[in-house]
C-alpha cells in the first residue's frame, strides 16, 4: 500500500498455457534486429535460449525493464483461486493470416529454398587427387615396361655373346672388313659432324666481330658503355617506389579494383582501425584490477596529443552520430567511465550486457550495441564471458584519400598511439598480461622495415659471389702445381680484376634498367628492389665464367695468335650460347608484361630489361676488360695493381704441352668430368636408370601440384621479430568475428516499388529471392557462404521507422502516416515512392538512434546511402553483414568467391547491379584467376623457349629436349613447393617465371655444345661412344665444368645467404624456391639432359669456331694412347 493509502501492484502472476508460452517464444526467437543483423531476443530477451528464460527476463523487475515483477506461469499458485490459462493458441511466425505472418528474415519456415551451390568438388581416387593417381599409374606402367624390356634385351644379349666368344677364339685371323683405322683414330674423330648451319655461322661471325672490335678498342668500348649506362641512369631522377598493396597486387582494370574505387567514391574510404588484444594466457583476463587499469589506458589514449600535429582522438575518430567516437571496448558496457566500475557489481554488469547488448543501459556513447564476440575472446560460445582470456578494444578512425591532409593527420596520431602502446606492453608484462596491437599504418611500415633488412642480405650475397668468382675464375691458371713451382705467378694469374668488373657490370645493368623504366613512369616495387639485383647477379656471374673458361681454352689451343684474335675466337664460340640463354630469359621475363597485376608486370619489365642490358655489357664491356687483363697477364703485371711488374713470375709453361690426361687448361672439376663422370653417366645401363629416376621425380612433382595451397599469409611478409606477428596470432585465436562485407547496389532506383521489393526482406510482397532474403538464407549455410548473419537492411528499417505505432517519424508535430490512407501495412501497399520516398528518406537518415526510437538511421546508416535529391533516386546503397571467422588464406579466398557468387546470383535474378565489397577482397582477387594465369604464363614461356631453341640450335628435336627438360624442372619445383610450405601467389608466380628463365640457362650451353661439338674435344671421345653419345660426352666435357662451377656453385652460394634473413617471405619464397631451382636445374642439366640428348637429340653441325690449332694438332698425336678397348654400347634412336 502506498503512502497515499492506495493499493499498488508490486507483483503479478500471468497464467499462460505451456503451449502458448512455447509458441510465443518460437514465434519471436528468430526475429532480427535490423541495424545489427543480430537476433532481437539477444537484445530484449537477455540472450534467452528457451521460452522459460525469455519470459523470466521479460517479467523480472529491473531498471528500464518491467516496473513490477511479472511471473509467467502455467498454473496458479493456489489451486483454489479458480484461475486457469486462457484457451488461446499462439500464432506461428508462418501463420496463414498475412497480418501475423513474419517475413523470411524473421521466420525460417517461410523462406524459399535457395538452389544448391555447385561446389568445385575435386576428383579423388581414395585419398589421392585424380591427377596424382593418373600420373602415378602411368609411371608405374612405364616402369614395368622398362624393367620388362631391359630384362628381355639383357637375356638376348647374353645368349648372343656366348657363341660370339667361341667364334672369336676359333678364328685367329682378323677379318679384312675390320676397320684398321681405329688403331689410329679415336671414336669421336671418325664421326665429326660435317653439316653447316647458316644461322649459327652468322652468329659465330657476328660475335667474332664484336669480340675483335671490343678487344682492339677496349678504351672506347668501356667509356662508351659507361656513358650509355650513365645516360640511362638519369631516369633515377624520376625514381619512385610503389608501396600501396592495392596498387601492387590488383590490376586497375580488375573488377575488385573498380569496385573498391566505386565504394570509396560513394561511401568514403573504409575506416581506419586500431586494435588491441589484452591477453592472459594462464586464466581469465577479466579482473577488477585489470579493468581499472584498462580504463586508465583508454583514458590516456583519449587525452593523448600527437606531437606532430597536436591532434586528439576526438579530432580523427569516426563519429556516426556526430558527437561520439566509435570505440568498441568492454568499457562501453560501463558508459566508458571508470566511475561506473564497482568491485561488487562489475561481474553482473558484464554478464547482463553480454546477454543483452541492446539494453539502453549497456549502449556505448555512439549508441550501437556491443556484441560480446567483438570485445571478448577465448571463451566458449555458450559459456561464461567472465572466463574470457582476451580483452579486445578497437578504435575506428575516419579514412581519407591517399596523400591528403586527413590521411596525414590520421597517420600522425597512429604513430603516437603506437609509441604509447609500446609502453603499455611493458606495463602489461608486470601484471602478467600480454598486449598485442595493430594500427592502420603498421603493416606498411613493417613491410618497408623488412625490405631494409633484406638489403643487407643482398649485399652479403654480392660479396660472397664476388669472392668465389674471383677465386674460381683463376682456378684453371693458378693451380697448386703452378703455385708450388712459382708462387709469384699467383699475383699475375689471379682474376680479381675480372671479378670486380663482372660485379660492376651487373650493378650497371640494374642501374640502367631502373633508370630507363623509371623515366617511363613505371614504379619500382619491393620485389623489384630485392630480387632484380640478385637475379641479374646470378645470371651475370654465370656468363662471366663461360666467357673466361672459353678464353682459357683458346689460350691453350691457339697460344701463338694475337690477344685480339684469341678474344674474338672465344667470343665467337661462346657468344651464340650466351645469346641463346639471354634471349630466352629476356623473352620469358617479358611475358609478364601481359599480366594485369602491377607487381608481376613491373617486375617482368625491369627483369627483362636488366638481363638484356647485362648480356650486352658482358659481350662488349667485359670482353674489353678481358682483353686488357690478358695483356696485363702476358706483361707479367700484378692483378688489381697493373703498374707493378712481377719479375719473378713467368708465363712459360702456361700454354705448353697440353697433355690430355692432365691438361694445364683444365680445372679439377673439368678433369673429373672428362676422366670419370662423363664416361660413367653415358653408360647404357646408367642412362636407363637416370631416365627412370628423373621421370619418377617428375611424376612426384605432378602428383603434388594439386597440394600447393593458394594465398600469402601477412605474417610471412613481415620480419620474424615484428610486433605484428603476435597480433595476427591473437587475431586468429581470439577474434570470433569475420570481416564486415557489404553488398552494394549500383544505380538501382529504390524510389520505384519494383526495386524496393527486390531489396527488402520484412514485408510480404518482397520478391521471393530479394537481396535481404537471399542473404538471410545464405547465412544459414555458413559452410559454403561464409556469411555469419542477416544483413542490416536500411530499406526495411526505413519503412518500419515510418510505422506510426513506432512513434518515430514526426512532421510538424504530427506522427507520420497516422491518418494516411491506405494505412501503413506490411504489404508495402501505399508506401512512399518517387519524391515522397526521397523526402522521408532524408528525414530518416538524420533521425538519431536512441532509446525512444532505435530505428533512426543516423548512427547505423549515415554512410550506407548516396541520395540524389535532384534526380529523385539513390545512386548507391549497401547492405552490411559479416563473414564467419576467417582463420586461413583458404578461408579468405573461399569467402571472396562465395560473396562474388551471391552478388552475381542476385544481379542475374533481378537484372540489377550488385557487387560485394570487403576490405580484404582487394588482396584476394588475384586468387580467382592465379592458377589459370600461372598456367598461361608458364605455358607461353615454354612455347617460346621451344621456338627460340629450335631456331638457334637448328634442330626441332634438340629444342624439344631442352623444352621438356625445362618443363620437368619447373614441375619438380612446383611439387617441392607443396612439401616446403610455399603457397602460390604473385610472389611465387614471379619466382616460377624466373625458374623458367634460369632453367633455360642451365640447359642452353650443354645443348648448344651438343649440337656444335668442339672438334678438339670430340677427338678425345672414348671409343665406346658413337654418334649422339660421343656428342653428349663432348658437351659435358666442354661446358659441364662451367655449368657446375660457374652457374650451379655461384647461385648456390648466393642463395644460401638467404637462409639467414629475418624476413619470412625471403626465407620461404626466395630461399626455398631458389634452392629447389638450383638443385633441380643443376641435376637435370648435368645428369638428365645429356642422357636425353644421347637418345633424342638432333643431328649435329660442324662448329665453325673450332678450326684446329695447336691443341688439335698435338691431340692427333695422342689418340693411340687414348684408345680404350671397350665394346660400343650406345643406343641411337
Amino acid at each position: 500500500m502506498a503512502s497515499s493509502g492506495k493499493l499498488l501492484v508490486t507483483e503479478l502472476d500471468n497464467i499462460w498455457s505451456e503451449e502458448y508460452q512455447s509458441g510465443f517464444y518460437d514465434s519471436c526467437k528468430n526475429v532480427k534486429n535490423g541495424a545489427s543483423g543480430g537476433k532481437a531476443v539477444d537484445f530484449i530477451g537477455g540472450g534467452a535460449k528457451n521460452y522459460t528464460q525469455f519470459l523470466k527476463f521479460l517479467g523480472d523487475k529491473k531498471l528500464l525493464g518491467s516496473p513490477f515483477q511479472i511471473n509467467y506461469k502455467t498454473e496458479p499458485s493456489s489451486p483454489d483461486q479458480g484461475m486457469r490459462a486462457l484457451p488461446i493458441k499462439p500464432k506461428a511466425c508462418n501463420d496463414p493470416d498475412e497480418a501475423f505472418r513474419c517475413s523470411c528474415v524473421d521466420c525460417p519456415e517461410v523462406c524459399p529454398e535457395l538452389p544448391e551451390v555447385k561446389t568445385d568438388k575435386s576428383c579423388h581416387v581414395g585419398l589421392l587427387p585424380c591427377l596424382s593417381f593418373a600420373v602415378i599409374l602411368i609411371y608405374s606402367v612405364f616402369l614395368l615396361a622398362v624393367v620388362a624390356f631391359s630384362s628381355y634385351f639383357t637375356y638376348r644379349e647374353r645368349r648372343y655373346r656366348k657363341p660370339e666368344r667361341v667364334r672369336l677364339l676359333q678364328d685367329p685371323s682378323p677379318d679384312d672388313s675390320e676397320d684398321e683405322g681405329d688403331i689410329v683414330h679415336a671414336a669421336g674423330s671418325l664421326e665429326q659432324p660435317s653439316g653447316v648451319y647458316k644461322l649459327n655461322s652468322m652468329l659465330d661471325s657476328m660475335f667474332n666481330s664484336i669480340g675483335s672490335t671490343c678487344a682492339r678498342f677496349p678504351a672506347i668500348t668501356i667509356v662508351t658503355s659507361i656513358l650509355l649506362v650513365g645516360l640511362l641512369s638519369l631516369g633515377w631522377l624520376r625514381f619512385a617506389v610503389e608501396t600501396d598493396p592495392v596498387r601492387l597486387w590488383v590490376s586497375p582494370t580488375s573488377p575488385a579494383a573498380q569496385e573498391k574505387e566505386y565504394f570509396d567514391a560513394n561511401f568514403g574510404p573504409f575506416y581506419r582501425a586500431e586494435q588491441v588484444f589484452v591477453v592472459n594466457e594462464h586464466g581469465p583476463v577479466l579482473t577488477y584490477d585489470t579493468l581499472s587499469w584498462w580504463f586508465d589506458v583508454e583514458s590516456q589514449i583519449r587525452r593523448m596529443i600527437s606531437p606532430g600535429r597536436g591532434l586528439l582522438l576526438d579530432d580523427v575518430c569516426f563519429k556516426p552520430t556526430g558527437d561520439a567516437c566509435v570505440v568498441q571496448s568492454l568499457t562501453g558496457y560501463f558508459g566508458g567511465s571508470g566511475w561506473n566500475l564497482h568491485p561488487d557489481t562489475w561481474e553482473e554488469r558484464i554478464k547482463h550486457c553480454a546477454n543483452s547488448p541492446g539494453d539502453p543501459s549497456c549502449l556505448p556513447d555512439f549508441q550501437q550495441p556491443l556484441k560480446p564476440e567483438m570485445i571478448l575472446g577465448g571463451y566458449e560460445k555458450s559459456g561464461n564471458v567472465l572466463h574470457a582470456k582476451a580483452l579486445i578494444t578497437t578504435w575506428v578512425l575516419n579514412n581519407h584519400a591517399q596523400g591528403t591532409e586527413g590521411e596525414a593527420d590520421a597517420i600522425d596520431w597512429e604513430n603516437n598511439l603506437k609509441q604509447l602502446l609500446y609502453n603499455v606492453q611493458e606495463d602489461a608484462k608486470e601484471r602478467g598480461l600480454r598486449v598485442s596491437f595493430i594500427t592502420e599504418v603498421s603493416l606498411e611500415q613493417e613491410l618497408n622495415k623488412s625490405s631494409n633488412t633484406d638489403a643487407k642480405i643482398v649485399v652479403i650475397s654480392y660479396i660472397i659471389m664476388f669472392i668465389y668468382a674471383s677465386l674460381a675464375l683463376g682456378s684453371a691458371t693458378v693451380t697448386w702445381k703452378s703455385l708450388l713451382n712459382n708462387p709469384a705467378n699467383v699475383f699475375v694469374q689471379s682474376k680479381f680484376t675480372l671479378g670486380i668488373a663482372g660485379i660492376l657490370i651487373v650493378l650497371m645493368s640494374v642501374s640502367a634498367s631502373v633508370g630507363l623504366f623509371s623515366s617511363a613512369g613505371i614504379r619500382v616495387t619491393l620485389i623489384i628492389a630485392e630480387v632484380i639485383p640478385f637475379l641479374v647477379l646470378a645470371v651475370g656471374v654465370d656468363n662471366i665464367f663461360l666467357i673466361v673458361h672459353e678464353f682459357e681454352r683458346i689460350n691453350v689451343s691457339h697460344p701463338d695468335e694475337e690477344i685480339d684474335e684469341r678474344v674474338a675466337r672465344a667470343v665467337g664460340r661462346i657468344g651464340p650460347s650466351i645469346f641463346l640463354s639471354a634471349l630466352t630469359e629476356t623473352v620469358a621475363f617479358a611475358l609478364g608484361v601481359f599480366v594485369g597485376m602491377p607487381a608481376v608486370r613491373n617486375f617482368a619489365i625491369y627483369a627483362a630489361g636488366a638481363v638484356f642490358i647485362n648480356a650486352i655489357l658482358q659481350m662488349t664491356m667485359f670482353v674489353s676488360v678481358l682483353a686488357l687483363n690478358q695483356r696485363r697477364v702476358e706483361s707479367l703485371r700484378a692483378d688489381c695493381i697493373p703498374c707493378i711488374t712481377v719479375r719473378k713470375a713467368t708465363s712459360s709453361g702456361m700454354f705448353e704441352e697440353p697433355a690430355y690426361n692432365d691438361q694445364e687448361g683444365e680445372s679439377l672439376t673439368q678433369q673429373f668430368i672428362r676422366k670419370i663422370y662423363a664416361n660413367y653417366l653415358l653408360d647404357r645401363r646408367i642412362k636407363v636408370a637416370v631416365v627412370i629416376v628423373f621421370l619418377g621425380i617428375f611424376t612426384a612433382g605432378l602428383a603434388l601440384i594439386p597440394e600447393v595451397p593458394l594465398g600469402l599469409d601477412q605474417r610471412i611478409a613481415l620480419p620474424s621479430d615484428s610486433y605484428l606477428v603476435q597480433y595476427f596470432n591473437d587475431l586468429d585465436i581470439y577474434f570470433r568475428t569475420g570481416p564486415p562485407v557489404y553488398f552494394v547496389t549500383r544505380n538501382v532506383n529504390v524510389t520505384e516499388r519494383k526495386h524496393q521489393q527486390q531489396l527488402c526482406g520484412r514485408f510480404t510482397t518482397c520478391e521471393e529471392f530479394s537481396l535481404s532474403f537471399v542473404l538471410e538464407q545464405e547465412s544459414k549455410r555458413q559452410n559454403v557462404s561464409y556469411i555469419s548473419g542477416s544483413a542490416a537492411s536500411w530499406i526495411d528499417d526505413f519503412f518500419y521507422w515510418l510505422n506510426p505505432q513506432q512513434d518515430c517519424c514526426k512532421e510538424n508535430g504530427q506522427i507520420c502516416f497516422e491518418d494516411r490512407t491506405p494505412a501503413w501495412n506490411i504489404s508495402l501497399y501505399g508506401m512512399p515512392t518517387g519524391d515522397e520516398f526521397i523526402h522521408y528518406l532524408e528525414k530518416w537518415i538524420e533521425a538519431p538512434t536512441d532509446a525512444s526510437c532505435p530505428l533512426g538511421g543516423k548512427a547505423p546508416y549515415t554512410n550506407a546511402l548516396v541520395i540524389d535529391s535532384r534526380r529523385l533516386m539513390t545512386n548507391a546503397s549497401h547492405f552490411r553483414t559479416s563473414h564467419t571467422p576467417l582463420r586461413s588464406q583458404d578461408d579468405y579466398i573461399k569467402a571472396y568467391i562465395s560473396a562474388r557468387r551471391i552478388a552475381d546470383g542476385i544481379s542475374k535474378e533481378h537484372g540489377i547491379d550488385v557487387f560485394p565489397y570487403s576490405k580484404p577482397y582487394i588482396y584476394f582477387d588475384q586468387y580467382v584467376s592465379i592458377v589459370q594465369l600461372t598456367g598461361t604464363l608458364l605455358g607461353c614461356a615454354v612455347a617460346i623457349i621451344f621456338v627460340i631453341t629450335s631456331i638457334i640450335l637448328g634442330s626441332v628435336a634438340t629444342g624439344a629436349v631442352v623444352t621438356a627438360t625445362v618443363v620437368m624442372i619447373v614441375v619438380d619445383i612446383i611439387g617441392s613447393m607443396a612439401i616446403a610450405g610455399v603457397s602460390l601467389n604473385a610472389v611465387s608466380l614471379v619466382n616460377l617465371v624466373i625458374c623458367v628463365g634460369i632453367g633455360v640457362e642451365f640447359c642452353a650451353h650443354i645443348a648448344r655444345a651438343f649440337m656444335f661439338p668442339s672438334r678438339t674435344i670430340m677427338g678425345k671421345t672414348p671409343t665406346k661412344f658413337r654418334g649422339k653419345d660421343a656428342r653428349a660426352w663432348t658437351a659435358l666435357v666442354n661446358v659441364g665444368g662451367s655449368v657446375f662451377s660457374g652457374i650451379t656453385i655461384t647461385k648456390l652460394l648466393g642463395i644460401c645467404v638467404l637462409a639467414f634473413t629475418r624476413s619470412k617471405i625471403f626465407e620461404i619464397y626466395y630461399f626455398r624456391v631458389w634452392l629447389a631451382l638450383v638443385i633441380f636445374a643443376a641435376t637435370h642439366a648435368l645428369i638428365f639432359l645429356p642422357v636425353l640428348l644421347s637418345y633424342f637429340g638432333g643431328e649435329g653441325y660442324a662448329d665453325p669456331g673450332s678450326d684446329g690449332g695447336l691443341e688439335e694438332t698435338l691431340a692427333s698425336r695422342g689418340y693411340r694412347a687414348l684408345l680404350v678397348d671397350e665394346d660400343y654400347d650406345s643406343e641411337e634412336f
